[in-house]
């Protein structure tokens, strides 16, 4: 028998034992040269495909792709816009089809925060971030993250600078959506199973109240002054409104037939005169009128779309439409749908930068 080279031998190994799929993203290794902008970038994590899209807001055109991991789903800016932080999972996609018991064991090595550099395009570390993360939110001092590990039923505060986990605490089943009070001084953690949102002191580093918000919760949206917020109730088909100081649920604000309409993330307009809501397999992004708090208008954009984000100027949302693989451009003066964009498999998580 012909002997292989030993890098032939080593590649033929890796795909018969392990299919070469390796926990550190080619992208940690070498920047990607990206064209200059002719408006803001819109920055895109596909979950299916492991990479990050990469989108000229003026021209509508795709800059370039990215590899980061495993499992790319939530997607925060730091608070100077130098950087990207992007939640890596190992745990194999399950769906409402798919028998849990035939997926593959999680690869933990993939979990983590990756930390992707703007100006250079690459991801320049993977910060430990317990089990499962899925979706986060940074400090407004950027000096750490928290994160929900969903499948410990836990949050977990991390340090960027050591980029290593401060302590993880315990809370309600299947922890998602989470988000930082606009004064900085805790942190709202859904829970998806048992319908609540829980409260972090992580100056403290200890779980507070928690308080029941509707059925199967994943995104918050606070007023900027912290006197309100929004939370979807994804199976109710509604948005609710709370008092985050009293810790109540203040009205539910339906926004379409339960099952068929599904909220999943809630996004405020910069003067936080309207509500944006992204509804699932309900293929819609609805508006809300704050004011009055009532959905008022509703647009068709792609298949199951997931996160949303605004433009600068806070005139044109992006939708990231996961089985379309593509992003829609919503122009909010006529609700309209104006262009769609190509991703790649899966998009989940969207942010726009100037």
């Amino acid at each position: 028998m012909r002997k292989l080279p030993f890098i032939s031998l080593a590649l033929f190994l890796c795909l018969a034992l392990f299919g070469c799929k390796s926990s550190s993203p080619p992208a940690a290794a070498t920047s990607q040269a990206i064209p200059p902008a002719n408006g803001p970038r819109i920055y895109v994590t596909n979950e299916v495909s492991g990479d990050l899209t990469i989108i000229d807001a003026g021209t509508r055109k795709v800059l370039g792709t990215v590899p980061l991991g495993k499992r790319p789903r939530g997607i925060h800016p730091s608070p100077d816009g130098k950087t990207l932080y992007v939640a890596l999972s190992g745990s194999p996609i399950a769906g409402p089809d798919v028998d849990e018991s035939t997926l593959p064991p999680p690869d933990k090595s993939a979990d983590g925060i990756g930390v992707f550099d703007v100006a250079q395009n690459k991801l320049v570390r993977t910060l430990h971030a317990g089990s499962d993360p899925e979706n986060f939110d940074v400090s407004k001092d950027g000096k750490q993250i928290y994160v929900s590990n969903e499948d410990e039923a836990e949050v977990s505060i991390i340090d960027i600078a050591s980029g290593n986990v401060i302590k993880s605490l315990k809370m309600g089943a299947q922890p998602e959506g989470v988000r930082v009070t606009p004064d900085g001084k805790l942190v709202f953690v859904t829970s998806e199973e048992d319908g609540t949102l829980t409260i972090l002191d992580p100056a403290a580093q200890k779980i507070g109240t928690s308080f029941k918000v509707g059925h199967r919760p994943r995104s918050i949206a606070f007023l900027p002054d912290g006197s309100r917020a929004y939370v979807n109730a994804e199976n109710d088909g509604n948005v609710v409104l709370v008092d985050p100081v009293h810790h109540k649920l203040l009205k539910e604000i339906p926004i379409g037939k339960p099952g068929i309409i599904k909220p999943m993330a809630v996004l405020l307009s910069p003067d936080a005169t309207r509500l944006y809501v992204s509804t699932g397999r309900g293929g819609k992004v609805f508006t809300v009128d704050t004011k009055a708090n009532t959905a008022v208008a509703s647009v068709q954009v792609g298949k199951r779309p997931w996160g949303i984000a605004l433009s600068p100027d806070g005139k044109t949302l992006y939708s990231a439409n996961g089985p379309s693989n593509d992003i829609s451009v919503v122009d909010l003066a006529t609700n309209t749908v104006t262009a769609t964009i190509p991703a790649g498999a899966g998009p989940w998580g969207v942010v726009v930068l100037p």
